[in-house]
């Protein structure tokens, strides 16, 4: 029988201890030969989820209408850097490139950078966007720093590894993965790191929740990174994702299999593994380092706002039947409906902290 991922694990927990639940998340997701990402289409009906791109052309044109109005405010530099991270099939920056190729100069200006580390998912994206001479980055790191930044990153940061910091009669200690005693894969709990636990919001109270707080070095790491690019290049970055608007309590880790929950430890490699993101985490971080911080707001009120609505009117006004009108309202309704995706996604922009006020958001939150 061929070795799995999970086979990996246990014998690597065997020989060394238990590991996070961020190491895990990383092995799980990323690992070079058995990684979920890293050998498969996981998009759409057949694969194990579905995101708002592949739902409906109109999530990545109001993103395409966010970006030009943002470009043309920003004096229409050229050139500009047009950057998404987590591509996935291609769709959103297809969709994005469709909707902005009649603004003028846009398209001439802009360079296309995708950060993708899946070979099987790069692939893909350059089928979707043939025809644009897309670069693709292993990570930020690489993208050019002579250039205004525009970014975009769709159901991203929920992919990035957390550590998870669980309350009990002794205090607080680390959520970690080791073996039960017939050798499986369970959770377990060991010290935690001092400077994790002072970090804690004083606001929250470790009795909610069950006892578990989440915080993800990764998430504010990368926008850390992107935020101090964005200081120096110039430019802004919008994230769209699911999670809280606030710090909060409570197990987020989630994983996904042929549109269904399972457990984290059932097969691993072969579900997606989530968690919910912290909006409030990841704007102290773009805060931190210089940046402005608009949002978050619900992904329903951002999407109104950029024209939503009279994008689908005109489509099911011009479909070719009716089951093509039908198509554009079920997709209008899942992503804007509250009990949908249109309250339980958020949507959240760093900008330079001299540059415009992007469109969809209210007040700056910079202090």
């Amino acid at each position: 029988m061929a070795e799995t991922l999970t086979d990996i694990l246990i014998r690597h927990i065997r020989d060394n201890g238990p590991i996070s639940v961020s190491h895990f998340m990383g092995l799980a997701l990323g690992h070079p030969q058995y990684g979920y990402y890293m050998n498969r289409d996981p998009f759409g009906r057949l694969g194990d989820f579905v995101t708002a791109p592949e739902i409906s052309q109109l999530f990545g044109e109001m993103i395409g209408v966010w970006m030009a109005d943002l470009w043309l405010r920003m004096g229409a530099p050229s050139p500009f850097l047009l950057v998404e991270s987590g591509p996935g099939r291609g769709t959103l920056m297809a969709d994005l490139l469709r909707a902005t190729r009649k603004v003028d100069g846009f398209h001439t200006a802009m360079q296309i950078h995708l950060i993708e580390t899946s070979p099987s998912l790069r692939t893909l994206q350059a089928h979707a966007l043939a025809g644009h001479a897309p670069y693709w980055h292993d990570s930020i790191d690489t993208l050019p720093d002579d250039a205004p930044i525009l970014f975009v990153a769709n159901e991203f940061l929920d992919a990035l590894p957390i550590i998870q910091l669980m309350h009990g009669d002794k205090g607080w200690a680390e959520r970690v993965i080791g073996l039960s005693d017939d050798g499986q894969l369970m959770f377990g709990l060991a010290p935690a790191d001092p400077s994790l636990v002072a970090a804690i919001p004083d606001v929250l109270d470790p009795r909610d929740g069950n006892g578990i707080y989440e915080v993800s070095p990764a998430r504010s790491g990368f926008t850390a990174l992107l935020s101090e690019r964005i200081e120096r290049q110039g430019g802004a970055a919008l994230f769209i994702d699911y999670g809280h608007s606030h710090h909060g309590m409570g197990d987020t880790l989630q994983a996904m299999r042929g549109h269904k929950f399972v457990s984290v430890f059932d097969d691993v490699g072969t579900a997606d593994i989530t968690s919910h993101v912290d909006f409030e985490a990841v704007a102290e971080a773009a805060i931190h380092h210089g940046a402005s911080v608009y949002g978050p707001v619900e992904q329903w009120q951002f999407l109104e706002d950029m024209g939503i609505r009279m994008r689908a009117s005109h489509l099911i006004n011009n479909a070719a039947d009716e089951k093509q009108a039908d198509d554009v309202r079920a997709g209008l309704e899942r992503l804007v409906s509250p009990d949908q995706m249109g309250a339980l996604f958020k949507v959240l922009a760093i900008g330079h902290d001299a540059g415009p006020t992007p469109s969809g958001f209210g007040e700056d939150i910079t202090p």
